[in-house]
C-alpha cells in the first residue's frame, strides 16, 4: 500500500478503532470501515478490514467467551451463513450506493422498532419467531457487501435483554465464527490477496492494542448507559450510509 503520512495515520486510527470495538463498543466497527473506505475503493476496503475483524475477534472471543449466550448463536448462526452466501451473490449486482440505502434503511428500521419497543412496552416486549432469522439473514447480507453486521446485531442482542457482559462476549464469539466463514468468499472475490495480507500484518498490533483498551473501557460503563451508546452508534452508522 502506497499511503502519505496522512493516510497511514487514519489507517492506524482506523486498525484501533476495530480493536476498541471487538472487546468494547461493538458499533464503532462502522467507523473503521468508514476510514478504510475513504482510503481506498469501498470493495477493496472491504476485503482489507476483514483480516483486522478477525484479528480482534480472537482477542475478543479468547477474552470474553465464558460469557457468551450459545442459545442466541446456534439460533443465529444458520440464518446468518445464509445471509453471506447471498451477499456473495448479490455483491456485483448492486452498486455501492445502492448497498449503501439498503443496509442503512435496514439499520434505521431495526433500531426504531427497537426504541418504540423499548418506549411503549418497556422491557417485557417479546419479538415473534420471524426476528431471528429476519436478523441473520440481513447480517449475513450486509456483512458481505460492507461488514456492516455489527448495528444489526447490536439491535439483536439489544432486543434479546441480554446483560453487558453477555452483549460482549455472545457479540465476540458470534463475529469470530462469521467473519472466519466470510474469508473464503472474500479471497475468491479477490478481495484478500497477499498484499492486502501483508498490509494486516503491519496494522496487528495495533488492532491488538485497541482490544486492550476496549476490555478497559467496557467495564467501567454501567448497564443502561452501555445499550444507550450500543442503540446510539447504531443510528449515527444507519444514517451515515444513507447520507
Amino acid at each position: 500500500m502506497h499511503f502519505d503520512g496522512w493516510e497511514w495515520a487514519l489507517a492506524v486510527l482506523a486498525a484501533l478503532v476495530v480493536g476498541i470495538s471487538k472487546s468494547g463498543i461493538g458499533g464503532l466497527g462502522m467507523l473503521a470501515v468508514a476510514i478504510f473506505a475513504h482510503l481506498m475503493p469501498a470493495k477493496q476496503a472491504t476485503g482489507m478490514v476483514l483480516p483486522l475483524l478477525c484479528i480482534g475477534d480472537i482477542v475478543a472471543a479468547g477474552t470474553y467467551r465464558q460469557h457468551a449466550n450459545w442459545i442466541h448463536i446456534r439460533r443465529l448462526f444458520p440464518w446468518t451463513a445464509a445471509g453471506v452466501v447471498l451477499g456473495y451473490f448479490a455483491l456485483d449486482l448492486v452498486n455501492e450506493r445502492q448497498a449503501q440505502v439498503m443496509i442503512g434503511t435496514i439499520v434505521l428500521s431495526l433500531v426504531g422498532m427497537h426504541w418504540l419497543r423499548r418506549r411503549f412496552y418497556g422491557h417485557e416486549a417479546e419479538h415473534g419467531a420471524w426476528f431471528p432469522p429476519t436478523i441473520g439473514v440481513l447480517a449475513g447480507f450486509t456483512t458481505l457487501v460492507a461488514n456492516a453486521a455489527g448495528p444489526l446485531m447490536a439491535v439483536y442482542m439489544l432486543a434479546m435483554r441480554l446483560p453487558k457482559m453477555d452483549f460482549v462476549g455472545t457479540g465476540a464469539v458470534f463475529f469470530l465464527l462469521l467473519n472466519f466463514f466470510k474469508v473464503p468468499f472474500m479471497v475468491h472475490l479477490g478481495l484478500i490477496n497477499s498484499a492486502s495480507f501483508s498490509f494486516n500484518l503491519l496494522l496487528a498490533p495495533i488492532v491488538i492494542a485497541g482490544a486492550w483498551f476496549g476490555r478497559k473501557l467496557v467495564l467501567k460503563i454501567d448497564q443502561r448507559s452501555f445499550e444507550n451508546i450500543a442503540l446510539a452508534l447504531s443510528l449515527i452508522a444507519g444514517l451515515k450510509l444513507l447520507l
